[in-house]
């Protein structure tokens, strides 16, 4: 074997004597779980996915409201303003940019609220998963869950608790 080779094994070993140090080697038990394949099967998502693509057109409907009152009142403008005194050619102006400026304040909430509405009902859903995790890993009494995100390689110990995760959460 190459010095290099050795070298490599060594610090692995002792990599995993620092990761479980509490624990001898035969006696570290790890399973895996799929958090995304779990979280895809939650129906819970898809409610989610679902409240959050209404809270969306909401703010499109809104959107396309106000763009269709401004249509509406700068046509009128257009098609009046030869007729019209500087005094009220400026307020029907001033007018057209409180649209505007709505129209923007309208698009900055949705910019806001959306990100901050998918977060409060993903945390949830989210917890919940973790709670079947943790309930799955303290029944098959592990020592650590990994999941593959971060996974480089799976021993043939390993065991995968996605199905069992899955189960435990009536999926």
């Amino acid at each position: 074997m190459k010095k290099g080779a050795v070298r490599g094994v060594t610090l692995i070993g002792l990599a995993i004597i620092f990761l479980f140090p509490e624990k001898g080697f035969g006696q570290v038990k790890i399973g895996y779980v799929n958090t995304q394949d779990i979280l895809t099967a939650m129906p819970e998502l898809g409610e989610m996915e679902k409240k959050l693509a209404d809270l969306s057109e909401s703010y499109k409907r809104e959107l396309e409201l106000m763009q269709q009152e401004y249509d509406k009142k700068y046509q009128t403008f257009l098609t009046q303003q030869d007729s019209l005194t500087e005094n009220i050619k400026l307020q029907r102006m001033r007018e057209l940019q409180d649209i505007q400026g709505r129209m923007e304040n309208v698009y900055q909430m949705a910019q806001q609220d959306v990100p901050k509405k998918q977060e409060e009902l993903y945390k949830p859903i989210q917890q919940k998963m973790v709670d079947a995790i943790h309930a799955v890993g303290t029944e098959a009494g592990l020592t650590y869950i990994l999941n593959p995100g971060a996974i480089l390689y799976t021993g043939p110990d390993a065991e995968d608790l996605t199905a069992k995760v899955k189960a435990k959460l009536g999926l």
